[in-house]
């Protein structure tokens, strides 16, 4: 009897990059959006802003830990300035007073990290109280209605 294969995970979720338009999107769903917009005559500037979520900071305490990616040795690597965490979204829709009035942000499966930074966001748009609305298509028909809802917004 013939053994079945197991094929080995490969690591994070991989989106294929794709070019067009001389814009560098990151996924295929990425550019359904932009083709949508596009479409539907929108103006939506693709990853023209990016937000602080949380600001750097400097870290004067002793941390005894391998490098963030697990590798290296187990040894002190504290005392030192931490980044800060942002994020960039990959749509924004200005209103008339060039104010952001909706946020897209295309997200077919998300990596480990992204479900926090979106959180994050969210927390700072609350918080700065920013008249905005979200979106985070999923697939093609999901873009679609998101492009439809917009419209429905706007008029």
């Amino acid at each position: 009897m013939a053994r079945a294969i197991k094929k080995s995970k490969k690591g994070p979720v991989r989106a294929k990059k794709v070019s067009y338009d001389g814009i560098n999107f990151a996924s295929g769903l990425e550019k359904h959006m932009y083709k949508a917009l596009q479409k539907a005559g929108i103006d939506a500037f693709f990853e023209d802003i990016t937000y602080e979520l949380v600001p750097a900071f400097d870290f004067d305490i002793t941390s005894y830990e391998r490098l963030g990616n697990g590798k290296g040795d187990f040894k002190d690597r504290g005392c030192k300035k931490v980044l800060n965490i942002k994020y960039t979204p990959d749509f924004i829709i200005y209103n008339k007073n060039n104010d952001v009035s909706f946020i897209i942000e295309c997200k077919g499966r998300a990596n480990e990290s992204f479900p926090i930074r979106w959180k994050l966001f969210k927390k700072l748009m609350a918080e700065t109280n920013t008249k905005v609305v979200l979106f985070k298509p999923q697939n093609h028909s999901e873009c679609d209605r998101t492009v439809e809802t917009i419209l429905n917004l706007m008029s």
